[in-house]
Protein backbone atom coordinates (compact mmCIF):
# COMPACT_ATOMS: atom_id res chain seq x y z
CA UNK A 1 0.00 0.00 0.00
CA UNK A 2 1.35 3.25 -0.94
CA UNK A 3 2.14 5.93 1.54
CA UNK A 4 -0.46 8.72 2.33
CA UNK A 5 2.14 11.40 1.29
CA UNK A 6 2.98 9.55 -1.99
CA UNK A 7 -1.30 8.61 -2.84
CA UNK A 8 -1.46 12.35 -1.76
CA UNK A 9 1.36 13.13 -4.04
CA UNK A 10 -0.21 10.92 -7.22
CA UNK A 11 -3.95 12.27 -6.42
CA UNK A 12 -3.13 16.08 -6.89
CA UNK A 13 -0.36 15.01 -9.83
CA UNK A 14 -3.37 13.69 -11.63
CA UNK A 15 -5.33 16.80 -10.80
CA UNK A 16 -3.05 19.05 -12.34
CA UNK A 17 -2.83 16.68 -15.26
CA UNK A 18 -6.81 17.17 -15.92
CA UNK A 19 -6.89 20.75 -15.08
CA UNK A 20 -3.82 21.41 -17.79
CA UNK A 21 -5.54 18.99 -20.43
CA UNK A 22 -9.18 20.50 -20.09
CA UNK A 23 -7.38 24.15 -20.22
CA UNK A 24 -5.55 22.62 -23.53
CA UNK A 25 -8.54 21.35 -24.95
CA UNK A 26 -10.43 24.27 -24.71
CA UNK A 27 -8.63 26.42 -26.00
CA UNK A 28 -7.94 24.10 -28.86
CA UNK A 29 -11.73 24.81 -29.63
CA UNK A 30 -12.09 28.40 -28.72
CA UNK A 31 -8.52 29.61 -30.97
CA UNK A 32 -10.60 28.25 -34.41
CA UNK A 33 -13.47 30.85 -34.09
CA UNK A 34 -11.45 33.90 -34.35
CA UNK A 35 -9.06 32.59 -37.03
CA UNK A 36 -12.00 31.77 -39.09
CA UNK A 37 -13.37 34.74 -38.70
CA UNK A 38 -9.90 36.28 -39.93
CA UNK A 39 -9.45 33.77 -42.94
CA UNK A 40 -12.90 33.11 -43.83
CA UNK A 41 -14.16 29.63 -45.01
CA UNK A 42 -12.07 28.83 -47.26
CA UNK A 43 -8.81 29.70 -45.18
CA UNK A 44 -10.35 27.48 -42.64
CA UNK A 45 -10.75 24.72 -45.20
CA UNK A 46 -6.95 25.05 -45.82
CA UNK A 47 -6.14 25.05 -42.59
CA UNK A 48 -8.62 21.55 -41.57
CA UNK A 49 -7.07 19.77 -44.11
CA UNK A 50 -3.67 19.73 -42.97
CA UNK A 51 -4.43 19.99 -38.84
CA UNK A 52 -4.66 16.35 -39.01
CA UNK A 53 -1.27 15.63 -39.72
CA UNK A 54 -0.26 18.32 -36.43
CA UNK A 55 -2.75 16.59 -34.38
CA UNK A 56 -1.40 12.86 -34.56
CA UNK A 57 2.37 14.67 -34.00
CA UNK A 58 0.57 16.46 -30.79
CA UNK A 59 -1.14 13.27 -29.15
CA UNK A 60 1.71 11.13 -30.18
CA UNK A 61 3.82 14.16 -27.91
CA UNK A 62 1.42 14.27 -24.98
CA UNK A 63 -0.64 11.34 -24.71
CA UNK A 64 1.05 8.13 -26.90
CA UNK A 65 4.49 8.49 -25.72
CA UNK A 66 4.72 9.74 -22.40
CA UNK A 67 2.45 7.62 -20.79
CA UNK A 68 4.24 4.06 -21.50
CA UNK A 69 7.97 6.07 -20.74
CA UNK A 70 6.76 7.52 -17.70
CA UNK A 71 5.42 3.53 -16.84
CA UNK A 72 8.59 2.38 -17.29
CA UNK A 73 10.14 5.36 -15.78
CA UNK A 74 8.38 4.39 -12.67
CA UNK A 75 8.88 0.72 -12.72
CA UNK A 76 12.93 1.42 -12.94
CA UNK A 77 12.68 3.72 -9.70
CA UNK A 78 15.92 2.67 -7.51
CA UNK A 79 18.00 1.12 -10.41
CA UNK A 80 19.91 3.80 -12.17
CA UNK A 81 21.39 1.31 -14.84
CA UNK A 82 17.45 0.54 -15.83
CA UNK A 83 16.56 4.06 -15.54
CA UNK A 84 19.40 5.26 -18.31
CA UNK A 85 18.64 1.81 -20.61
CA UNK A 86 14.72 3.31 -20.57
CA UNK A 87 15.28 7.05 -21.58
CA UNK A 88 18.16 5.49 -23.97
CA UNK A 89 15.51 3.05 -25.63
CA UNK A 90 12.92 5.84 -25.53
CA UNK A 91 15.05 8.16 -27.57
CA UNK A 92 15.94 5.54 -30.16
CA UNK A 93 12.26 4.82 -30.42
CA UNK A 94 10.79 8.26 -30.57
CA UNK A 95 13.80 9.32 -32.52
CA UNK A 96 13.14 6.47 -35.20
CA UNK A 97 9.31 7.17 -35.05
CA UNK A 98 9.14 10.84 -35.67
CA UNK A 99 12.28 10.79 -38.18
CA UNK A 100 10.24 8.11 -40.67
CA UNK A 101 6.94 10.08 -39.85
CA UNK A 102 8.86 13.39 -41.13
CA UNK A 103 10.01 11.76 -43.75
CA UNK A 104 6.99 10.53 -45.14
CA UNK A 105 5.08 13.95 -44.75
CA UNK A 106 7.54 15.90 -46.12
CA UNK A 107 8.70 13.82 -49.37
CA UNK A 108 4.76 12.86 -49.71
CA UNK A 109 3.76 16.04 -49.20
CA UNK A 110 3.28 15.98 -53.13
CA UNK A 111 1.40 12.90 -53.28
CA UNK A 112 -1.14 13.54 -50.20
CA UNK A 113 -2.01 17.05 -51.86
CA UNK A 114 -2.78 15.27 -54.93
CA UNK A 115 -4.62 12.93 -53.27
CA UNK A 116 -6.60 15.79 -51.60
CA UNK A 117 -6.79 17.23 -54.44
CA UNK A 118 -5.17 20.52 -53.86
CA UNK A 119 -1.86 20.30 -55.08
CA UNK A 120 -1.50 23.74 -53.33
CA UNK A 121 -1.43 22.19 -49.55
CA UNK A 122 2.22 20.55 -50.14
CA UNK A 123 4.10 23.45 -48.72
CA UNK A 124 1.87 23.66 -45.80
CA UNK A 125 2.27 19.70 -45.07
CA UNK A 126 6.09 20.22 -45.65
CA UNK A 127 6.00 22.64 -43.08
CA UNK A 128 3.74 20.67 -39.99
CA UNK A 129 6.11 17.73 -41.26
CA UNK A 130 8.49 19.19 -39.11
CA UNK A 131 6.36 18.82 -35.40
CA UNK A 132 7.38 15.52 -36.00
CA UNK A 133 10.97 16.06 -35.87
CA UNK A 134 10.36 17.68 -32.10
CA UNK A 135 8.30 14.30 -30.63
CA UNK A 136 11.41 12.64 -29.44
CA UNK A 137 12.42 15.53 -26.82
CA UNK A 138 8.85 16.26 -25.81
CA UNK A 139 7.83 12.97 -25.34
CA UNK A 140 11.40 11.81 -23.33
CA UNK A 141 11.16 14.58 -21.31
CA UNK A 142 7.41 14.52 -20.62
CA UNK A 143 7.39 11.22 -19.91
CA UNK A 144 10.58 10.85 -17.51
CA UNK A 145 8.94 13.90 -15.22
CA UNK A 146 5.75 12.04 -15.19
CA UNK A 147 7.14 8.56 -14.25
CA UNK A 148 9.30 10.37 -11.28
CA UNK A 149 5.62 11.68 -9.90
CA UNK A 150 6.35 15.38 -10.98
CA UNK A 151 3.61 16.17 -13.52
CA UNK A 152 4.04 20.19 -13.09
CA UNK A 153 6.67 20.26 -15.99
CA UNK A 154 4.05 18.21 -18.25
CA UNK A 155 1.01 20.52 -17.34
CA UNK A 156 3.33 23.69 -17.82
CA UNK A 157 4.66 22.64 -21.23
CA UNK A 158 1.39 21.66 -22.65
CA UNK A 159 -0.13 25.21 -21.38
CA UNK A 160 2.63 27.35 -22.52
CA UNK A 161 2.35 25.74 -26.24
CA UNK A 162 -1.22 25.33 -26.98
CA UNK A 163 -1.00 29.03 -25.79
CA UNK A 164 1.84 29.98 -27.83
CA UNK A 165 0.79 27.97 -30.60
CA UNK A 166 -2.86 29.89 -30.51
CA UNK A 167 -1.35 33.43 -30.43
CA UNK A 168 1.15 32.85 -32.78
CA UNK A 169 -1.77 31.48 -35.12
CA UNK A 170 -3.52 33.97 -35.12
CA UNK A 171 -1.04 36.61 -34.91
CA UNK A 172 0.79 35.26 -38.12
CA UNK A 173 -2.59 35.11 -40.10
CA UNK A 174 -3.95 38.01 -38.95
CA UNK A 175 -0.54 40.21 -40.21
CA UNK A 176 -0.31 38.21 -43.38
CA UNK A 177 -3.93 38.40 -44.44
CA UNK A 178 -3.60 42.31 -43.13
CA UNK A 179 -0.77 42.50 -45.91
CA UNK A 180 -2.41 40.81 -48.73
CA UNK A 181 -1.12 37.13 -48.46
CA UNK A 182 -3.17 34.44 -50.20
CA UNK A 183 -5.34 32.06 -47.74
CA UNK A 184 -2.73 29.41 -48.29
CA UNK A 185 0.00 31.57 -47.20
CA UNK A 186 -1.40 32.99 -44.10
CA UNK A 187 -2.24 28.79 -43.56
CA UNK A 188 1.26 27.84 -44.13
CA UNK A 189 1.67 30.76 -41.57
CA UNK A 190 -0.76 29.57 -39.02
CA UNK A 191 1.17 26.17 -38.70
CA UNK A 192 4.51 27.95 -38.30
CA UNK A 193 2.86 29.23 -35.72
CA UNK A 194 2.00 25.68 -34.66
CA UNK A 195 5.68 24.54 -34.70
CA UNK A 196 6.56 27.93 -32.72
CA UNK A 197 4.26 26.48 -29.75
CA UNK A 198 6.30 23.37 -29.93
CA UNK A 199 9.63 24.79 -29.34
CA UNK A 200 8.10 27.12 -26.69
CA UNK A 201 7.12 23.31 -25.17
CA UNK A 202 10.46 21.95 -25.42
CA UNK A 203 12.18 25.40 -23.45
CA UNK A 204 9.71 24.97 -20.58
CA UNK A 205 10.89 21.08 -20.59
CA UNK A 206 14.53 21.81 -20.88
CA UNK A 207 14.33 24.65 -17.96
CA UNK A 208 12.99 22.00 -15.63
CA UNK A 209 15.31 20.03 -16.28
CA UNK A 210 18.09 22.28 -15.49
CA UNK A 211 16.49 22.09 -12.49
CA UNK A 212 16.15 18.62 -11.66
CA UNK A 213 18.81 17.01 -10.07
CA UNK A 214 16.96 13.04 -10.54
CA UNK A 215 17.00 13.98 -14.30
CA UNK A 216 20.56 15.54 -14.71
CA UNK A 217 22.62 13.15 -12.58
CA UNK A 218 25.34 11.85 -13.89
CA UNK A 219 25.01 8.84 -16.43
CA UNK A 220 25.85 5.27 -15.40
CA UNK A 221 27.06 2.72 -17.34
CA UNK A 222 24.97 1.49 -20.27
CA UNK A 223 23.56 -2.13 -19.61
CA UNK A 224 21.17 -4.50 -21.60
CA UNK A 225 18.54 -4.79 -19.02
CA UNK A 226 15.99 -3.52 -21.69
CA UNK A 227 15.15 -5.98 -24.77
CA UNK A 228 13.04 -6.22 -27.71
CA UNK A 229 10.04 -6.96 -25.21
CA UNK A 230 10.30 -3.23 -23.97
CA UNK A 231 10.61 -2.22 -27.56
CA UNK A 232 7.62 -3.72 -29.18
CA UNK A 233 5.79 -2.05 -25.65
CA UNK A 234 6.85 1.29 -26.59
CA UNK A 235 5.47 0.66 -30.09
CA UNK A 236 2.38 -0.46 -29.59
CA UNK A 237 0.82 0.40 -26.14
CA UNK A 238 1.78 4.10 -26.82
CA UNK A 239 0.13 3.52 -30.30
CA UNK A 240 -3.01 2.13 -28.17
CA UNK A 241 -3.54 4.61 -26.09
CA UNK A 242 -2.55 7.69 -28.87
CA UNK A 243 -5.58 6.01 -30.67
CA UNK A 244 -8.01 6.42 -27.79
CA UNK A 245 -7.38 10.11 -27.80
CA UNK A 246 -7.58 10.94 -31.18
CA UNK A 247 -10.65 9.52 -32.71
CA UNK A 248 -11.73 13.20 -33.87
CA UNK A 249 -8.39 14.24 -35.25
CA UNK A 250 -8.30 10.76 -37.38
CA UNK A 251 -12.03 11.23 -38.32
CA UNK A 252 -10.85 14.87 -39.97
CA UNK A 253 -7.97 13.49 -41.50
CA UNK A 254 -10.43 10.80 -43.63
CA UNK A 255 -12.72 14.05 -44.54
CA UNK A 256 -9.29 15.55 -45.66
CA UNK A 257 -9.03 13.29 -48.28
CA UNK A 258 -12.13 12.29 -49.48
CA UNK A 259 -14.80 14.80 -48.81
CA UNK A 260 -13.39 17.93 -50.58
CA UNK A 261 -12.64 15.06 -54.03
CA UNK A 262 -16.11 13.50 -52.87
CA UNK A 263 -17.97 17.25 -53.75
CA UNK A 264 -15.69 17.67 -56.53
CA UNK A 265 -16.52 14.31 -57.96
CA UNK A 266 -20.11 14.97 -57.51
CA UNK A 267 -19.98 17.83 -59.80
CA UNK A 268 -19.40 20.44 -57.88
CA UNK A 269 -17.11 23.12 -58.63
CA UNK A 270 -13.24 24.09 -57.44
CA UNK A 271 -14.72 27.29 -54.93
CA UNK A 272 -18.14 26.20 -54.19
CA UNK A 273 -16.38 22.62 -53.04
CA UNK A 274 -13.86 24.44 -50.98
CA UNK A 275 -16.39 27.03 -49.14
CA UNK A 276 -18.75 24.06 -48.41
CA UNK A 277 -15.87 21.74 -46.95
CA UNK A 278 -15.10 25.11 -44.58
CA UNK A 279 -18.45 25.49 -43.78
CA UNK A 280 -18.84 21.56 -42.40
CA UNK A 281 -15.37 22.39 -40.43
CA UNK A 282 -17.38 24.73 -38.17
CA UNK A 283 -18.44 22.23 -36.74
CA UNK A 284 -15.19 20.68 -35.04
CA UNK A 285 -14.74 23.48 -32.79
CA UNK A 286 -18.65 22.98 -31.60
CA UNK A 287 -17.82 19.41 -31.37
CA UNK A 288 -15.02 19.58 -29.58
CA UNK A 289 -16.34 22.47 -26.94
CA UNK A 290 -19.48 20.16 -26.55
CA UNK A 291 -17.89 17.04 -25.41
CA UNK A 292 -15.14 18.87 -23.57
CA UNK A 293 -17.96 20.37 -21.76
CA UNK A 294 -19.20 16.82 -20.85
CA UNK A 295 -16.43 14.56 -20.90
CA UNK A 296 -14.36 17.10 -18.11
CA UNK A 297 -17.17 15.71 -15.41
CA UNK A 298 -16.77 12.40 -16.36
CA UNK A 299 -12.93 12.54 -15.93
CA UNK A 300 -13.62 13.54 -12.51
CA UNK A 301 -15.04 10.03 -12.09
CA UNK A 302 -13.02 8.23 -13.91
CA UNK A 303 -9.83 8.20 -12.22
CA UNK A 304 -11.75 6.77 -9.10
CA UNK A 305 -12.00 3.25 -11.20
CA UNK A 306 -8.74 2.70 -11.12
CA UNK A 307 -8.09 2.82 -8.00
CA UNK A 308 -11.00 0.90 -6.53
CA UNK A 309 -10.94 -1.62 -9.13
CA UNK A 310 -6.79 -2.02 -7.93
CA UNK A 311 -8.01 -2.14 -4.06
CA UNK A 312 -10.76 -5.04 -5.10
CA UNK A 313 -13.17 -3.02 -3.98
CA UNK A 314 -16.01 -4.17 -6.55
CA UNK A 315 -18.83 -2.53 -4.99
CA UNK A 316 -17.81 0.40 -5.22
CA UNK A 317 -16.17 0.47 -8.78
CA UNK A 318 -19.48 -0.33 -9.86
CA UNK A 319 -21.34 2.60 -8.52
CA UNK A 320 -18.28 4.60 -10.05
CA UNK A 321 -19.16 2.72 -13.33
CA UNK A 322 -22.63 4.06 -13.48
CA UNK A 323 -21.45 7.23 -12.13
CA UNK A 324 -19.53 8.31 -14.65
CA UNK A 325 -21.83 7.20 -17.53
CA UNK A 326 -24.92 9.12 -15.61
CA UNK A 327 -22.57 12.03 -16.08
CA UNK A 328 -21.74 11.53 -19.52
CA UNK A 329 -24.92 10.84 -20.99
CA UNK A 330 -26.90 13.72 -18.42
CA UNK A 331 -24.54 16.13 -19.79
CA UNK A 332 -23.78 14.84 -23.20
CA UNK A 333 -27.42 14.93 -24.06
CA UNK A 334 -27.72 18.31 -22.50
CA UNK A 335 -25.02 19.75 -24.66
CA UNK A 336 -26.03 18.31 -27.98
CA UNK A 337 -29.97 19.03 -27.58
CA UNK A 338 -29.51 22.22 -26.31
CA UNK A 339 -27.02 22.93 -29.27
CA UNK A 340 -29.06 22.06 -31.92
CA UNK A 341 -31.53 24.10 -30.80
CA UNK A 342 -29.57 27.11 -31.23
CA UNK A 343 -27.52 26.32 -33.70
CA UNK A 344 -28.52 29.35 -35.99
CA UNK A 345 -28.06 31.59 -33.82
CA UNK A 346 -24.31 30.43 -32.51
CA UNK A 347 -23.24 29.86 -36.09
CA UNK A 348 -23.94 33.64 -36.78
CA UNK A 349 -22.61 34.37 -33.94
CA UNK A 350 -19.62 32.35 -34.02
CA UNK A 351 -18.76 32.42 -37.75
CA UNK A 352 -20.76 35.50 -39.10
CA UNK A 353 -23.33 34.01 -40.91
CA UNK A 354 -26.03 30.85 -40.54
CA UNK A 355 -24.68 29.16 -43.62
CA UNK A 356 -25.09 24.94 -42.78
CA UNK A 357 -26.69 25.15 -39.85
CA UNK A 358 -28.38 22.02 -40.76
CA UNK A 359 -25.44 20.16 -41.29
CA UNK A 360 -23.89 21.64 -38.28
CA UNK A 361 -26.99 19.76 -36.01
CA UNK A 362 -26.07 16.49 -38.19
CA UNK A 363 -22.30 16.93 -36.85
CA UNK A 364 -22.88 17.97 -33.21
CA UNK A 365 -25.46 15.28 -32.63
CA UNK A 366 -21.72 13.32 -32.16
CA UNK A 367 -21.26 14.89 -28.80
CA UNK A 368 -23.28 12.92 -26.65
CA UNK A 369 -21.76 9.34 -28.30
CA UNK A 370 -18.24 10.93 -28.19
CA UNK A 371 -18.72 11.78 -24.85
CA UNK A 372 -20.13 8.42 -24.09
CA UNK A 373 -17.09 7.09 -26.10
CA UNK A 374 -14.58 8.84 -23.95
CA UNK A 375 -15.95 8.18 -20.70
CA UNK A 376 -16.23 4.27 -21.54
CA UNK A 377 -12.58 4.26 -23.03
CA UNK A 378 -11.56 6.08 -19.50
CA UNK A 379 -13.00 3.30 -17.39
CA UNK A 380 -11.40 0.30 -20.26
CA UNK A 381 -8.10 1.76 -19.88
CA UNK A 382 -8.82 2.18 -15.91
CA UNK A 383 -8.83 -1.65 -16.06
CA UNK A 384 -5.50 -1.94 -18.25
CA UNK A 385 -7.69 -2.82 -21.39
CA UNK A 386 -5.77 -0.03 -23.64
CA UNK A 387 -6.06 -1.89 -26.85
CA UNK A 388 -10.30 -2.35 -26.95
CA UNK A 389 -10.28 1.58 -26.98
CA UNK A 390 -7.81 1.52 -29.99
CA UNK A 391 -9.77 -1.12 -31.46
CA UNK A 392 -13.39 1.00 -31.41
CA UNK A 393 -11.21 3.75 -33.18
CA UNK A 394 -10.23 1.77 -36.03
CA UNK A 395 -13.12 0.48 -36.29
CA UNK A 396 -15.13 3.62 -36.30
CA UNK A 397 -12.39 5.17 -38.79
CA UNK A 398 -13.77 2.24 -41.37
CA UNK A 399 -17.20 3.18 -40.43
CA UNK A 400 -16.37 6.75 -41.34
CA UNK A 401 -14.47 6.30 -44.89
CA UNK A 402 -17.41 3.71 -45.56
CA UNK A 403 -19.88 6.41 -44.53
CA UNK A 404 -18.12 9.05 -46.65
CA UNK A 405 -18.06 7.26 -49.88
CA UNK A 406 -21.66 6.30 -49.82
CA UNK A 407 -22.99 9.30 -48.47
CA UNK A 408 -21.35 12.53 -49.97
CA UNK A 409 -22.18 11.67 -53.46
CA UNK A 410 -25.87 11.94 -52.45
CA UNK A 411 -26.06 14.20 -49.15
CA UNK A 412 -22.73 16.44 -49.78
CA UNK A 413 -21.45 17.88 -46.14
CA UNK A 414 -24.43 16.21 -44.52
CA UNK A 415 -23.31 13.02 -45.92
CA UNK A 416 -19.76 13.17 -44.34
CA UNK A 417 -21.61 14.44 -40.93
CA UNK A 418 -24.11 11.92 -40.60
CA UNK A 419 -21.04 9.30 -41.38
CA UNK A 420 -19.53 10.75 -38.39
CA UNK A 421 -22.53 10.24 -35.74
CA UNK A 422 -22.34 7.19 -37.27
CA UNK A 423 -19.06 6.41 -36.19
CA UNK A 424 -19.41 7.80 -33.14
CA UNK A 425 -22.52 5.46 -32.04
CA UNK A 426 -20.80 2.57 -33.30
CA UNK A 427 -17.89 3.37 -31.04
CA UNK A 428 -19.70 3.86 -28.01
CA UNK A 429 -22.20 0.20 -28.70
CA UNK A 430 -18.92 -0.84 -29.28
CA UNK A 431 -16.85 -0.05 -26.30
CA UNK A 432 -20.52 -0.38 -24.29
CA UNK A 433 -20.83 -4.09 -24.98
CA UNK A 434 -16.94 -4.77 -24.64
CA UNK A 435 -16.97 -2.96 -20.83
CA UNK A 436 -20.61 -5.49 -20.19
CA UNK A 437 -18.81 -8.25 -21.10
CA UNK A 438 -15.85 -7.20 -18.79
CA UNK A 439 -18.24 -5.81 -16.13
CA UNK A 440 -21.83 -7.23 -15.39
CA UNK A 441 -23.37 -3.93 -14.37
CA UNK A 442 -26.22 -1.85 -15.25
CA UNK A 443 -24.80 1.06 -16.72
CA UNK A 444 -27.63 3.20 -17.22
CA UNK A 445 -30.75 3.13 -15.16
CA UNK A 446 -34.22 3.54 -17.04
CA UNK A 447 -35.25 5.81 -14.32
CA UNK A 448 -32.20 7.96 -14.64
CA UNK A 449 -31.92 8.29 -18.41
CA UNK A 450 -36.28 8.91 -18.52
CA UNK A 451 -35.84 12.06 -16.36
CA UNK A 452 -32.63 13.50 -18.25
CA UNK A 453 -34.53 13.00 -21.79
CA UNK A 454 -37.53 14.69 -19.85
CA UNK A 455 -35.61 17.43 -18.63
CA UNK A 456 -33.57 18.29 -22.39
CA UNK A 457 -37.97 18.15 -23.66
CA UNK A 458 -38.50 20.41 -21.00
CA UNK A 459 -35.93 22.81 -21.78
CA UNK A 460 -36.21 22.49 -25.52
CA UNK A 461 -39.75 23.85 -24.89
CA UNK A 462 -38.57 26.53 -23.51
CA UNK A 463 -35.83 27.70 -25.28
CA UNK A 464 -38.02 27.56 -28.06
CA UNK A 465 -40.51 30.03 -26.83
CA UNK A 466 -37.71 32.25 -25.64
CA UNK A 467 -36.17 32.48 -29.56
CA UNK A 468 -40.36 32.85 -31.01
CA UNK A 469 -40.68 35.84 -28.55
CA UNK A 470 -36.92 37.44 -29.33
CA UNK A 471 -38.01 37.22 -33.16
CA UNK A 472 -41.73 38.48 -32.50
CA UNK A 473 -40.23 41.66 -30.65
CA UNK A 474 -37.51 42.58 -32.95
CA UNK A 475 -38.78 41.28 -36.20
CA UNK A 476 -36.80 41.66 -39.10
CA UNK A 477 -33.64 42.87 -36.89
CA UNK A 478 -33.38 39.26 -35.24
CA UNK A 479 -30.82 37.90 -38.03
CA UNK A 480 -28.09 40.19 -37.42
CA UNK A 481 -25.12 38.71 -35.99
CA UNK A 482 -25.08 41.35 -32.74
CA UNK A 483 -28.34 40.18 -32.17
CA UNK A 484 -27.69 36.75 -32.57
CA UNK A 485 -25.31 36.46 -30.28
CA UNK A 486 -27.41 38.10 -27.80
CA UNK A 487 -29.92 35.46 -28.64
CA UNK A 488 -27.56 32.44 -28.54
CA UNK A 489 -26.03 33.66 -24.94
CA UNK A 490 -29.13 34.33 -23.32
CA UNK A 491 -30.58 30.85 -24.45
CA UNK A 492 -27.35 29.01 -23.11
CA UNK A 493 -27.71 30.71 -19.70
CA UNK A 494 -31.85 29.70 -19.55
CA UNK A 495 -31.25 26.25 -20.89
CA UNK A 496 -28.90 25.77 -18.84
CA UNK A 497 -30.73 26.85 -15.85
CA UNK A 498 -33.70 24.96 -16.75
CA UNK A 499 -32.11 21.60 -17.49
CA UNK A 500 -29.82 22.05 -14.12
CA UNK A 501 -33.03 22.88 -12.07
CA UNK A 502 -34.43 19.67 -13.45
CA UNK A 503 -32.21 17.63 -12.83
CA UNK A 504 -31.53 18.64 -9.30
CA UNK A 505 -35.39 18.34 -8.87
CA UNK A 506 -35.89 15.29 -10.37
CA UNK A 507 -33.40 13.74 -8.30
CA UNK A 508 -31.22 12.25 -11.43
CA UNK A 509 -28.08 12.08 -9.16
CA UNK A 510 -28.39 10.98 -5.28
CA UNK A 511 -26.97 13.06 -2.52
CA UNK A 512 -23.72 10.69 -2.89
CA UNK A 513 -23.36 11.06 -6.34
CA UNK A 514 -23.85 14.73 -6.41
CA UNK A 515 -20.52 14.76 -3.49
CA UNK A 516 -18.36 13.31 -6.25
CA UNK A 517 -19.44 16.05 -8.95
CA UNK A 518 -17.53 19.17 -9.09
CA UNK A 519 -19.82 22.17 -7.77
CA UNK A 520 -22.99 19.21 -7.28
CA UNK A 521 -22.81 19.83 -3.29
CA UNK A 522 -23.30 23.48 -3.63
CA UNK A 523 -25.79 23.13 -6.43
CA UNK A 524 -27.76 21.08 -4.57
CA UNK A 525 -27.92 23.42 -1.41
CA UNK A 526 -28.91 26.62 -3.42
CA UNK A 527 -31.83 24.53 -5.10
CA UNK A 528 -33.30 22.62 -2.86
Amino acid sequence: MLPLRKKNSLIQGAAILTIAAIFVKILSAVYRVPFQNIVGDIGFYIYQQIYPFYGIANALATYGFPVVISKLIAESAGDGQRRQEVVRLSYYVTSCTGILLWAAVFFGAGWIADKMEDPSLRPLLQIVAFSFLLIPFLTVWRGTFQGEGNMVPTAVSQTVEQSVRVGAILLFSYILIGKGASLYTAGAGAFAGSIAGSLAALAVLFYFIKKSVSISEKKVKRGNTLAGKEIRMLFIQAAAICLSSIGIVLFQLVDSFNLYSGLIQSGMGEWEAKMAKGIYDRGQPLLQLGTTAAASLALTVVPLVTSVYRRGLYQELDSCIQLALKVSFTFGLAATVGLINIMGEVNTMLFENGSGSFVLSIFCASILFSSLALTLTGILQGFDKDFIPALAVLTGILFKYMGNILFIPRFGTAGAAAATLLSFVWMALFLAAFLRKHWKTAFLKKEAAGKAVFAVLCMTGVLQVWKLLIGYILFKEAHSRLIMAGTALSSVIIGAFVFIYLIFKLKVFTEEELQQIPFGSRLSKKLS
